[in-house]
């Protein structure tokens, strides 16, 4: 079945972490599956930032090939739910300031482990996906077809919180805006907003998504 790319992106923007299985180097030959907490960059790739000390950092130094599997947390049915597994190469990014701006939006309690010092952005390149999206949905995805969805460059996207955020009710924090949706926080809970139509053009998303959070605004009950 062929799942539209919407669902994968809408998948990868409303979890906060995934569990990441590399290659043991302790036990050559069996997989090592460990919880990582990670942020979609501007073409929705899951960025992590690992510590030098960690098992699975030491495992994909020696062997990039790697999965992570993103589900949507909630409910006792997890087999009911929406789940994601990336199989590509985890590999070291130099992060530039404004990737590393959003994966902080993302992950605010992460930024003070930088000043640690063993610490280094990571970043899986898909090559397939399987996606589960409930029963009886569910198909391969290549990592193409990912790379290659809608995307806008990271300075826009970055004025665009800024633009997007002015519309929000206090105590909400706009974390991004993509060509499909808004993440944003109210009471640290992570929400999402997804567009009816992704759009490109910087000025007409910065029109819906605005739109978008005022609505989702005023439809808030008021105390």
């Amino acid at each position: 079945m062929q799942l539209p790319i919407e669902a994968v992106v809408q998948l990868l923007h409303e979890a906060t972490f995934a569990a990441l299985a590399t290659h043991s180097l302790t036990l050559p030959g069996y997989p090592f599956a460990s919880v990582v907490p990670f942020a979609p960059d501007e073409h929705h790739r899951p960025i992590m930032l690992m510590s030098t000390l960690a098992e699975h950092t030491r495992n994909v130094d020696a062997d990039a090939r790697a999965s992570l599997l993103v589900y949507r947390a909630g409910g006792e049915d997890v087999q009911s739910g929406a789940r994601l597994t990336l199989i590509g190469e985890v590999v070291r990014i130099e992060a530039p300031e404004a990737l590393r701006e959003r994966f902080f939006r993302y992950q605010p309690d992460a930024a003070s482990h930088l000043s640690l010092g063993d610490f280094g952005f990571f970043r899986i390149e898909p090559r397939r996906l399987r996606m589960v999206a409930g029963f009886g949905r569910m198909g391969w995805i290549e990592g193409h077809d990912l790379i290659g969805a809608a995307t806008i460059a990271p300075d826009d996207e970055a004025r665009l919180v800024d633009f997007v955020g002015a519309q929000a009710a206090p105590g909400t924090t706009v974390l991004g805006v993509d060509c499909y949706g808004i993440d944003f926080r109210v009471d640290d809970v992570r929400k999402r907003i997804s567009l009816a139509t992704p759009t490109q053009e910087v000025a007409l998303l910065a029109a819906v998504a605005a739109g978008a959070m005022r609505d989702y605004r005023d439809s808030q009950p008021t105390e």
